[in-house]
């Protein structure tokens, strides 16, 4: 079979490298796998086997015209390429120019709760967001991340077409091999750890509200990028001594195995990845139970789920983990195989 992933560029973001992880699948079950770049930017290079194509030397115009142009090199370029099994686009830039472009077997991947972006915008540009979303995905065949996204696609946005359900996926091999490698930095006592970027989603704001509470807590490693609006968050609180922000990790892996409990604290997400990751590791994982996702992965923990937006239960809860740690072990994790996700967009192939 002949795939094709449109992507905005390789910056670096989950989505694009879920994208990639894809591709690599497919072309070791024999497929011919392509990921299209709308842009000349590459921060990590794509799999061995996959065709990197780009369709613009630099940054491109994200505006009407630009989105037009892109989908006439995207057009043509899938014209010259001859016909794909499936072409997927991902995020909704990408979307917009795929959908531009009128490409046959054409699905878009929904990687986030929209509902839940569309509720922090305030009403006027919600309703306009709302509507394009509503013209953009209601008229093709959507790929959900989690079922939390396939069900916000259907309630949240009231889309009627039709949504399959594949998660990303995740080579327990490589990410215990990779958590295997030596590290530079890393704190030489017990600590928890959370892992994205300094965003309103991710609510660091309560997650140190919370870590506060702990009258015996470990230190917290925040893997972030230093900022200073986050170097506040932690001196308001008195938190100096116990946190510390460690930047962005080209391999997280032998960071989160060797933490005593991963906490993710997000308001929503789409399946979040590092909840797997941490399993994976060996690590406990904590979850606010957001839209969407973490009640998909932590299903074997219900008591490592607690309320978004509650620092009280947040803490309760992290406090229980670290004193009596449940066993990531239990997690079945069989569903986000490379080889049972593979086999998903095969199927999905066939069916276009």
């Amino acid at each position: 079979m002949r795939f094709a992933f449109v992507v905005t560029n390789l910056a670096g973001g989950g989505a694009e490298k879920a994208v990639a992880k894809l591709a690599a699948a497919l072309v070791a079950r024999g497929h011919e796998a392509r990921l299209v770049l709308l842009e000349n930017h590459i921060e990590h290079r794509p799999p061995a086997g996959v065709h990197l194509e780009v369709l613009a030397d630099g940054p491109v115009s994200k505006g009407w015209l630009g989105r037009r142009r892109l989908a006439w090199r995207l057009k043509h370029w899938a014209y010259r390429q001859g016909p794909f099994d499936l072409i997927v686009s991902t995020l909704p830039f990408a979307d917009e120019v795929t959908a531009l472009a009128a490409l046959p077997r054409h699905c878009c991947r929904i990687a986030n709760t929209l509902s839940a972006e569309l509720a922090r915008l305030p009403p006027t540009k919600a309703a306009r967001r709302r509507a394009r979303y509503r013209a953009l995905y209601g008229s093709r065949p959507l790929i959900a991340v989690s079922a939390g996204v396939a069900d916000d696609l259907r309630e949240g946005l009231g889309l009627d077409t039709r949504i399959v359900t594949i998660p990303n996926l995740f080579d327990s091999h490589a990410i215990r091999v990779a958590a295997a490698e030596p590290a530079s930095g890393l704190p030489g006592r017990p600590y928890g750890i959370h892992v994205g970027r300094f965003a309103p989603q991710k609510r660091h704001d309560l997650l140190l509200e919370a870590w506060g509470r702990l009258e015996q807590a470990p230190l917290l490693v925040l893997l972030t990028a230093p900022d200073p609006a986050l170097t506040a968050l932690i001196a308001a609180r008195g938190l100096e001594g116990r946190v510390l922000v460690a930047g962005f990790q080209t391999n997280p892996y032998p960071w989160i195995a060797g933490a005593e409990l991963l906490v993710l604290c997000s308001d929503h997400e789409g399946l979040p990845n590092v909840l797997i990751e941490s399993l994976l590791c060996g690590t406990p994982a904590l979850s606010t139970d957001c839209p969407s996702g973490p009640a998909e992965i932590l299903a074997a923990f219900p008591e490592c789920l607690v309320p978004p937006g509650d620092a009280a239960a947040l803490a309760a809860a992290m406090d229980r983990c670290l004193k009596h740690p449940p066993d990531p072990a239990r997690a079945d994790l069989s569903a986000y195989s490379p080889a049972a996700v593979a086999a998903a967009y095969e199927r999905l192939a066939e069916g276009c």
